[in-house]
C-alpha cells in the first residue's frame, strides 16, 4: 500500500534508473550478471507478545536492516541513497503526510515525502508469528526504492505494486539464512501473499497469484534484476 499523493507518470527518467540497477524481465546472462543485494543478516525480534512495544522493535530491527542493505546495493551501484524517514503510530490516525488515513491500510509509503508509516496495532502485525509483517515492511521499503530511481505510479498501478512485492522477495532472499525460518515459513507466507491480493473491484495490487509470482521470482534472484514488471505480460500484472 502506498499513499495516493504523486500520480506523476512512468518516464524516459525511470527506465534510465531502472537500467542502471540492470533490470530485466526474462532471466539470462543480463540478469545473472547484475548486482545483486549482497547477503546480510537480520535476525527477528518476536511479535507474538508484548503489544506496541514489540510490534515497534520488531519493526525498527527490519527497518534497520532494509536500510542497510539497499544503502550497500545504491552504493554499488553509483547511485544516491538516502533513508526514508518513518512513522509509528499505536492506531490509524485521522491524517498523515497531508492525506487522510487511507482506507484498509496496513501500512503505506507517502510518496513525495519519503515517509514509512507503520500502525502497531491491527490484523497485520498483532500476535504473528508468519513473516507477513516482515514481507510488509519490506514491500513498502520497496516503494522508496522506487521513488529513489524516479519509478511512479502513474496509471499502471499494478505494475508499481507488484514491482515492489519482488524488491521485497529480493531484499528476502537476501536475508533468508539468517532468518532461521523453515521451508514451511516461506510457504505461510506465500499463502499470505496469495491472502492478500484484489480479486475484486479495485484491483489495485495485483491478483494473489501475481503477487505470490513476483515475491517468488525476488526471492530467487535476490536481484532487482528481476522486478522488470514494466515490461512483463498483461497476465503478469492482472
Amino acid at each position: 500500500m502506498h499513499s495516493p499523493a504523486s500520480r506523476a507518470p512512468f518516464t524516459l527518467v525511470a527506465l534510465v534508473a531502472l537500467s542502471v540497477l540492470a533490470v530485466v524481465l526474462q532471466a539470462g546472462p543480463a540478469e545473472a550478471a547484475a548486482p545483486r543485494l549482497g547477503r546480510s543478516a537480520c535476525p527477528e525480534t518476536p511479535i507474538s507478545s508484548g503489544g506496541i512495544p514489540r510490534s515497534r522493535e520488531y519493526l525498527t530491527a527490519v527497518v534497520k536492516c532494509l536500510d542497510k542493505s539497499w544503502a550497500a546495493h545504491f552504493s554499488r551501484t553509483g547511485r544516491t541513497f538516502r533513508k526514508p524517514v518513518v512513522r509509528y503510530y499505536d492506531e490509524p490516525v485521522r491524517e498523515v503526510c497531508g492525506i487522510a488515513w487511507p482506507e484498509h491500510a496496513a501500512a503505506f509509503y507517502c510518496i513525495g515525502r519519503d515517509t514509512l508509516v507503520f500502525p502497531l496495532t491491527g490484523a497485520w502485525i498483532e500476535g504473528r508469528t508468519d513473516l507477513y509483517p516482515f514481507k510488509v515492511a519490506a514491500h513498502e521499503y520497496g516503494h522508496h526504492v522506487q521513488s529513489l530511481l524516479g519509478v511512479r505510479k502513474g496509471t499502471q498501478s499494478r505494475r508499481y505494486e507488484l514491482q515492489a512485492d519482488c524488491l521485497a522477495g529480493a531484499f528476502l532472499g537476501s536475508v533468508w539464512p539468517s532468518l532461521r525460518r523453515t521451508r514451511q515459513d516461506w510457504t505461510a507466507l506465500l499463502d499470505a501473499t496469495r491472502a492478500a491480493g484484489d480479486e475484486g473491484e479495485e484491483h489495485s495490487h495485483g491478483t494473489g497469484a501475481n503477487r505470490v509470482h513476483w515475491l517468488e521470482r525476488g526471492y530467487r534472484a535476490v536481484s532487482p534484476a528481476a522486478c522488470d514488471t514494466w515490461s512483463a505480460p498483461a497476465s503478469r500484472v492482472s
